[in-house]
């Protein structure tokens, strides 16, 4: 995407900042766009040197041509329209990318596919990203096409971290009453004490599948 130093990234969607650790690898300025406050307000918190703007994905606070890459992590699923596509290329300097990523559950692990099967009950009308709904904002005037690439990755620490607290931070689960939530909770603990491979580990790696695409401002 040719984030870099000397170059401007801004992030839309930025939450608490957690895709802000690998965009500071690279190098350069970079600009978190959330129209959560709660959100900006630990994303301010936990990286005070980054610019942080109140925004949302279709009125982006920034001046035209002002950036050189627009990225959303774990993000597009949420506003994925024509009218924010188009100011996010409003915002690019012509040649600037824009790069969407996720991670994906491998659910060609048992367990995985397990775990979406206690979870998948409560999603209603949610958008996420496994559907493929958000790809209806491509193709878009002004833009090609890069390309698409795809890389294992892993979620490493206990179970009761990175399967349990991460389950019931799912935007869906989050927002079931709380006996709701407890009763996900039991049955994903459930899951893991039934589990060999993850039973009584001090340590798993949750597999996923991380999805990156870009399109380029013509």
């Amino acid at each position: 995407m040719g984030v870099g130093p000397g170059r401007t990234t801004v992030e839309v969607g930025a939450g608490t900042g957690k895709f802000i650790p690998v965009m500071r690898q690279c190098g350069g300025r970079i600009v978190a766009v959330e129209p959560v406050d709660a959100m900006r307000d630990r994303l301010i918190r936990a990286f005070p040197e980054v610019e942080a703007l109140a925004g949302s994905a279709d009125a982006i606070p920034l001046p035209d041509g002002s950036v050189d890459a627009v990225v959303c992590a774990q993000a597009f699923h949420w506003f994925a329209t024509a009218a924010a596509v188009q100011d996010m290329r409003r915002v690019l300097r012509p040649g600037g990318v824009l790069g969407l990523i996720w991670n994906g559950r491998d659910e060609t692990v048992p367990w995985v596919a397990a775990l979406s099967a206690i979870t998948d009950p409560w999603e209603g009308a949610t958008p996420r990203y496994r559907t493929g709904a958000w790809w209806r904002a491509f193709p878009a005037p002004g833009f090609e096409f890069v390309g698409e690439r795809r890389a294992r990755n892993a979620h490493v620490g206990c179970p009761e971290d990175v399967i349990v607290k991460r389950t019931l931070s799912v935007s869906f689960i989050a927002a079931l009453p709380p006996e709701r939530q407890a009763d996900v909770a039991r049955q994903v603990r459930a899951l893991i004490a039934g589990t060999p491979e993850l039973a009584g580990s001090a340590e798993i790696a949750f597999p996923y599948e991380t999805a990156m695409s870009a399109w380029r401002r013509t």
